[in-house]
């Protein structure tokens, strides 16, 4: 199967459109009572948990409709609720996203599934999930709410870009439910996309277009082991996808990334694709499969290959990682971690043209016209010292985005005279790129930043203390354009001459 790029997927995310999305699947209320946990209590080893706020979202599959939403989808979602406080709570959590409830079923014979989670606090910061209590029942709708379902699936699923399935096996997706609705979507040829439960039969998923089990869960499907390695993954998603009729079959393998295969991939006898995440600080894995689902069915209703989507929602499953609880991820966030891949192979250190290019994406990226914050600063940075790296830090925390001007070493002989440069530009320019404070670095070759600043167009530039009384070139440029300029505090007994006097003496 051919590579995907990562200018391609960018692209890509650029131009999701708004796709019509259906959700079918278990939805709940998920509550978190956080406090502060600085004691135990006398009555009991346990701790005191002084409650400090509460946060009420829509679970379950209410957390795929939330990030369906946050990504720009218009999102119906169908399943059934209570007819109690929580089922309320819910279709106005759902309300305040946007999202469509006109097909969820207020259901008097059933509670609303909630989950309610005790969160502590150490030290006023560092959450830590320390009890959930549970309330639901799981049994199947009756079959006349089931039948209601039905209705609005053949009503809804004709006007929609595709239909997703997200099975927290409450009841809701019985065996008959799931392939009568698989059954209207092929029959419209719309794409459908399951999450499926940690089940060991997955019959009721059969016709899919795609399934997305997680390691556990593909285990218990297939009776096969993965372990450790991805020796076994082609077997495993073989398995699945040939017995269940599918299209594709998406393992999601946590610290090992994703592994994709296609009809098309046993067709030609390709063994699949295996699309690694690079190593990331793993704060809670909850709601990561929900993520990944999100982003594949966003990425497929608007226009991706398997492929691209894949690539996609591991970007998107490995952010929603590293946040504590379940928030869905933005868009700007998947172009800003694609961003940050492509730097990692092309660098840091930009030609104007792809700079002015990358930033133009960038900020286009952030909805509601919250664009990024360009930061822009310059300098020779000669010999790098601490007085510099507090500088740069200072400057990146004016904004979202720092980008470095550094002087030709052309520029600096005619600025500071024949001996200098100490190191030359490439050196300098290698140095700055590898400081987690700065974004992109760019060489100019006048004595001034000026046709630079004026190119780039930055919301703040920074400059040392030392222009407090000076002309600050870029100035005009700069609050002509709405931005600032902020001068940056000096590190005393820090800098470039006096190093080179030590040195010298």
């Amino acid at each position: 199967m051919t590579p995907v790029d990562t200018e391609a997927l960018l692209s890509l995310v650029e131009k999701f459109a708004r796709p019509r999305i259906l959700l079918l699947g278990d939805v709940m209320v998920d509550e978190y009572i956080y406090g502060d946990a600085e004691r135990l209590s006398p009555e009991a080893p346990v701790p005191v948990v002084q409650e400090r706020y509460r946060e009420q979202r829509a679970g379950g599959a209410g957390n795929v409709a939330a990030a369906l939403a946050t990504l720009g989808a218009e999102v119906l979602v169908a399943s059934a609720c209570g007819d109690d406080y929580q089922g309320r709570l819910l279709l106005e959590l759902f309300a305040a996203q946007n999202v469509n409830t006109d097909a969820i079923l207020r259901c008097p014979d059933r509670p609303t599934t909630a989950k309610i989670r005790l969160v502590g606090l150490a030290q006023h910061r560092h959450p830590q999930q320390m009890l959930r209590l549970d309330q639901e029942v799981t049994r199947p709708l009756t079959p006349e709410q089931e039948a209601q379902l039905l209705a609005h699936l053949r009503k809804l699923l004709p006007t929609c870009d595709a239909l997703a399935l997200e099975d927290y096996n409450k009841g809701l997706l019985s065996p008959a439910l799931c392939q009568q609705a698989i059954g209207i979507a092929r029959s419209l040829k719309k794409p459908i996309l399951v999450d499926p439960a940690l089940v060991a039969d997955y019959a009721k998923y059969a016709g899919a277009s795609t399934i997305t089990p997680n390691r556990f869960e593909a285990e218990r499907a297939s009776g096969l082991t993965l372990g450790d390695s991805l020796d076994a993954a082609p077997r495993l998603a073989r398995a699945l996808l040939e017995k269940h009729h599918l299209e594709t079959c998406l393992l999601t393998l946590d610290r090992q990334g994703m592994f994709l295969l296609t009809a098309e991939d046993v067709a030609a006898g390709s063994p699949g694709t295996h699309i690694p995440t690079r190593p990331r600080t793993v704060y809670d894995v909850t709601g990561a499969g929900d993520m990944v689902l999100a982003a594949m069915t966003m990425a497929v209703a608007s226009g991706a290959s398997w492929l691209e989507a894949a690539h996609l929602a591991n970007v998107a499953g490995g952010l929603e990682v590293e946040k504590f609880g379940i928030v869905p991820i933005k868009k700007f966030e998947i172009t800003d971690e694609l961003q940050r891949l492509a730097g990692d192979s092309l660098g840091k250190e930009l030609l104007l043209d792809k700079l002015r290019k990358t930033l133009a994406r960038r900020r286009r990226a952030k909805p509601d016209g919250m664009a990024p914050r360009v930061v822009f600063t310059n300098g020779v940075f000669d010999i790098l010292h601490a007085g510099h790296v507090k500088y740069l830090e200072f400057s990146r925390k004016q904004g979202d985005l720092l980008v470095v001007g550094v002087n030709s070493d052309e520029s600096v002989r005619r600025l500071k005279g024949p001996t200098r440069p100490i190191n030359r530009l490439e050196d300098r320019l290698a140095v700055l790129a590898g400081l987690q404070a700065v974004d992109y670095v760019i060489a100019f070759n006048e004595d001034t930043p000026a046709a630079l600043i004026d190119a780039l167009l930055p919301d703040v530039l920074v400059k040392g203390a030392d222009y407090a009384d000076k002309e600050v070139v870029g100035r005009a440029t700069v609050e002509n354009n709405g931005g600032t300029v902020i001068l940056a505090p000096f590190l005393e007994g820090r800098s470039t001459t006096g190093t080179l006097r030590k040195i010298s003496s």
